[in-house]
């Protein structure tokens, strides 16, 4: 799918696309990826099969036209298959319900839950970009048995677009590799707003033939480009939109200049804001020791090989740059809003500029040959760290820490174990650890499974608030080690459409930013309390009611705000018509309790914590039309319904998404999602 430059030529151009789709609907096709809702597929041929319901990634259907892909993510042992449902919008939009931006797509986000960092050791602090980021944790290795693309695009008012690639193959058996793909870009409805985000993935996964030797790289690079406009500068201004106004990009903020607003998809330019980049490249490699065997068949021989010993290394190569700058100084505006004394009248510029090369060395056991998945884990880390600022000063660093790990998944496949821990001995983060364990059973299949863990992390405070950042935070102290303990629980029934959960958090030495630049901790303990529920109600045939509900407190004089009540609600009409035809289509319902929503400083990229300003917002509202046919989906949506201003028939009763950040009115998206076998 090309971009496009004029948003009237995008949605032409996918309206008349639309319009070759029925024919299409009427006609029988196989399933590319097996759906939920049968335990039959069909190969290219049209020819009905049953679903592979096997757990490894080396089976293949004897019909040679036929597909079967898997994927595992990195450093798990279990295998997954594609996602085709097309009633949850989320799983495609980046952003879950429980996430807010503070203005468009792209911009900074944040969680409605708490959300504590549960990782120690050495983080820079920049967390407002994360769910837009291609993570180590989140890639996937496939094994397919044919060449897989899937290409999706999707476009919104104010010309917003986000593009996506994805390729798959296996030139070998033994031999997969992978390439991603993610381009947002969001002009932004306000002034200074825009925002662009790169991310680009490459992964291969090489076994020998003997299958002693196996290797793992991974390449990710993301690029964060988002303009900040600090807010806007009066918002009673809104109400002049309903008396003539008709562009809220005309509206004067905090930072930024009055640039003639543009909605051009390609424009990347950030005079005031973040631009962030992080490259990495993963190189795991493995040599096993263990035992021979064979499988005999009246025509072939299978070889088989059952690992007892494994010896581990990997390599961690990245670089994380962070700078905010402000091209066009508005000194007066510096002063009036954020208390700030430029020292330059021109430019302001933080930047951080860090590089790591991390080395681990572990061994594996395998105590039964049978099963992969239970294994014992132990090794050290070796962390080398260099922080560079504002192109100048250079700072060395270094971690040694040791880790231990062990997992269990029986073979009959009813409990699950995992439990795994890190302490560091030396260097920058001595004294850091954290402990995991997770115990999971499948109680039944009526049933459905049950799992409990237990956390607890003790950290350094992230390095934003360390002395040696070019970051303005103060004060520059020395901060106790954060400590956090985190007990949860989780109830699964599929069958009945219902999963219950909760989670406690007890919190020593936490730290927060109570302003633009200042930042304190609270030495008190305290804990926060997080239950939520999904069912699902069959309300008549094809009509389904989806309730998802969170509930969340924190005690005492805790420097934490949160909404006590989050839900969302769907009602949707939906079913398989016209043989190819899955339909989702119906309105969902967002509603967030009143609370003090913490506020944003756009010099750090940190939301802290306020205490005078009270959110009162209606319930989100949104229109959805979701279908599938074949291997092609498309999402329709009418969001922000909620925003209609009665007395006008406008739709300009404005959510707020923070103090000063006004949210969008009506909001069309077009998404399609289209895959191909080579």
């Amino acid at each position: 799918m090309i971009l496009v430059k004029h948003k009237y030529i995008g949605w032409v151009l996918l309206l008349l696309l639309f319009g070759q789709l029925k024919a299409i609907a009427q006609t029988s096709s196989r399933e590319v990826i097996g759906s939920a809702q049968s335990g039959l597929t069909y190969d290219n041929q049209g020819r009905l099969m049953k679903k592979n319901k096997q757990d490894s990634l080396q089976h293949r259907d004897k019909n040679a036209d036929s597909i079967t892909i898997f994927f595992r993510y990195y450093d798990s042992t279990r295998t997954r298959s594609l996602d085709s449902t097309i009633n949850d919008y989320d799983k495609r939009g980046l952003l879950p319900f429980t996430y807010d931006n503070i203005g468009n797509l792209g911009t900074a986000a944040r969680s409605l839950l708490f959300n504590p960092l549960l990782k120690a050791g050495w983080d820079a602090g920049f967390h407002q970009y994360d769910p837009y980021k291609f993570t180590i944790e989140n890639t996937r290795f496939f094994q397919t048995t044919r060449p897989y693309t899937e290409l999706g695009y999707t476009l919104g008012s104010k010309a917003e677009q986000m593009l996506n690639f994805s390729n798959t193959q296996n030139k070998k058996s033994n031999l997969n590799y992978s390439i991603e793909y993610r381009f947002i870009n969001a002009p932004g409805v306000y002034r200074t707003q825009n925002s662009s985000h790169n991310n680009f993935r490459f992964t291969t996964h090489y076994q020998s033939p003997n299958k002693r030797y196996e290797c793992f790289l991974i390449y990710l690079s993301n690029k964060h480009a988002s303009s900040e406009n600090g807010g806007l500068a009066d918002v009673n201004q809104l109400t002049a939109i309903n008396t003539g106004l008709t562009n809220p990009e005309q509206l004067a903020t905090q930072l930024g200049t009055p640039a003639v607003f543009s909605p051009n998809p390609f424009n990347t330019t950030v005079n005031t804001g973040n631009v962030y980049k992080e490259s990495l490249i993963l190189y795991r490699h493995q040599y096993d020791l263990g035992t021979k065997d064979s499988i005999v068949t009246d025509s072939t021989v299978v070889r088989l090989f059952y690992p007892r010993l494994r010896l581990q290394h990997t390599l961690q190569l990245s670089t994380n740059d962070y700078q905010f700058y402000d091209n066009n100084v508005d000194t007066a505006n510096y002063r009036t809003y954020f208390n700030y004394f430029p020292t330059n009248a021109d430019t302001t510029l933080f930047h951080d500029h860090w590089s790591r090369v991390s080395n681990e060395l572990s061994i594996i056991t395998f105590p039964e040959k049978n099963n992969q998945s239970q294994y014992a884990k132990i090794g050290a880390i070796l962390d080398n760290m260099k922080l560079t600022t504002n192109d100048v000063n250079t700072s060395n660093y270094y971690d040694i820490s040791a880790i231990g790990e062990y997992r269990n998944r029986t073979r009959n496949k009813l409990w699950d174990v995992i439990a795994n821990g890190r302490l560091y001995l030396n260097g920058m983060n001595a004294g850091d650890y954290q402990a995991y364990i997770s115990l999971k059973r499948v109680l039944s299949k009526r049933a459905g499974s049950l799992q409990i863990g237990f956390q607890n992390v003790n950290r350094t405070p992230s390095f934003i608030y360390n002395s040696h950042t070019s970051f303005p935070v103060l004060p520059h102290g020395s901060f106790a080690k954060e400590n956090t303990t985190h007990l949860f629980a989780v109830y699964d029934n599929d069958k009945a459409g219902l999963k219950l959960g909760g989670d406690y958090y007890l919190i020593n030495n936490y730290t927060y930013s109570d302003s633009f630049f200042k930042v304190k901790q609270y030495v008190t303990l305290f804990n926060v309390l997080h239950v939520y529920g999904e069912k699902v109600v069959k309300l008549a045939p094809h009509w389904n009611y989806y309730l998802e509900l969170h509930l969340q407190q924190a005690t005492g004089n805790a420097p934490v705000n949160l909404p006590q009540l989050i839900t969302r609600n769907r009602i949707a009409f939906e079913g398989n018509f016209y043989t190819n035809l899955y339909l989702s289509t119906g309105l969902e319902v967002r509603y967030v309790s009143n609370y003090k929503a913490p506020n944003y400083s756009p010099f750090t990229g940190q939301f802290f914590y306020q205490d005078n300003y009270t959110f009162t917002n209606r319930p989100d509202v949104n229109f959805f039309f979701h279908f599938r046919i074949k291997s092609f989906k498309a999402f329709i949506r009418a969001e922000n319904l909620n925003t209609i201003d009665f007395k006008t028939f406008s739709f300009n009763h404005y959510n707020f998404k923070l103090q000063n950040y006004p949210g969008t009115g009506i909001w069309m998206r077009l998404g399609i999602w289209w895959n191909f076998i080579n």
